[in-house]
């Protein structure tokens, strides 16, 4: 166990240096001149051409000027002394803007991770239950549905119903739970459908086991069976799709928190690229990097606890 927990964190720091050097070579990539575009939304707007004077100042300010890889190792420097840089379309350090906008991106993954484990796990049982059925067969076109759906699309729908005709949540904002609702769950719908159609399936394959045959031979009722020995076998593949899950809640956010008002990392993210505020956009990629990792690297030490037969070493 000790040396598997070894192993994965080395993994995870080579994942974050690869991570690091494709995300400053992707961003740097992306066509048009940083300090410009830097210099129209700091000064002179958008629609008007950026003086050269200024172009050049706000260049040599933020280091623009230097060669790509003093400017990555720079950065990368920075990182390891918990220095993340400095923002200066909000001109504020990165890690004080993070510590505004992490938890309510927080809040939101957690919240649409717990929905979609609260929709997905009874309609998969539920379904895997009733093969075949005209229930089951709801719940797999409704999955269908719901995984083909992008979710932009779902936050309309749902701003449209609840918040427009209906009357019941805010339409947009960030404050108690009636704001995060809507959000959280059209964050979650996709999720959830995953999860539903993996538990289905992950049930039905567990409940064709030796064991299950001979827990039913001894007079166990199915309440029983499913809940002490199908289940337990059944999450393991959920869990797995719950772990990498969690980033695409992440990069979801970014469409999300922008469609609700919500203050988190994905509308902040989306500020910094449209402004190209490269160090933003850098650090801020970065921490949704860890997270994902971190989340994933816990997600792998749960399968033993789940099922004691499966060891790492």
């Amino acid at each position: 166990m000790h040396h598997y927990t070894i192993r994965r964190t080395g993994y995870l720091l080579l994942t974050l240096v690869f991570a690091s050097l494709f995300t400053f070579i992707v961003v740097n990539a992306i066509p048009g001149e940083p300090a410009e575009i830097l210099t129209k939304h700091l000064f002179v707007g958008l629609e008007e051409a950026a003086p050269l004077e200024m172009v050049a100042e706000i260049s040599e300010r933020c280091d623009l000027n230097r060669p790509l890889l003093e400017q990555y190792l720079a950065w990368v420097g920075g990182i390891l002394h918990g220095d993340l840089g400095h923002s200066y379309l909000f001109n504020r350090p990165v890690t004080a803007l993070l510590k505004n906008a992490l938890p309510p991106t927080l809040l939101l993954a957690a919240t649409a991770v717990a929905l979609a484990l609260l929709i997905g796990l009874p309609l998969g049982v539920y379904a895997a239950l009733y093969q075949d059925g005209i229930s089951d067969w709801i719940i797999r076109l409704a999955s269908v549905f719901a995984i083909s759906m992008p979710s932009f699309w779902i936050a309309v729908m749902l701003i449209l119903v609840f918040s427009i005709w209906l009357k019941v949540t805010p339409v947009a904002g960030y404050g108690g739970v009636g704001f995060l609702i809507l959000p959280a769950f059209a964050l979650a719908l996709h999720s959830a459908a995953s999860i539903t159609r993996i538990m289905r399936t992950s049930l039905l394959e567990t409940m064709e086991k030796p064991f299950i045959t001979f827990a039913r031979a001894k007079g166990l009722s199915m309440r029983r069976i499913i809940i002490n020995h199908t289940l337990r076998n059944a999450l393991l593949p959920v869990l797995t799709v719950v772990g990498m899950s969690f980033g695409g809640l992440l990069a979801g956010t970014v469409v999300i928190e922008t469609i609700f008002a919500w203050p988190g990392l994905g509308s902040m993210l989306l500020q910094a690229i449209s402004a190209r505020d490269v160090v933003l956009i850098q650090s801020t990629i970065m921490v949704i990097v860890f997270m994902f990792l971190v989340v994933n690297f816990a997600v792998d030490l749960l399968y033993h606890a789940i099922d004691p037969r499966i060891t790492y070493e």
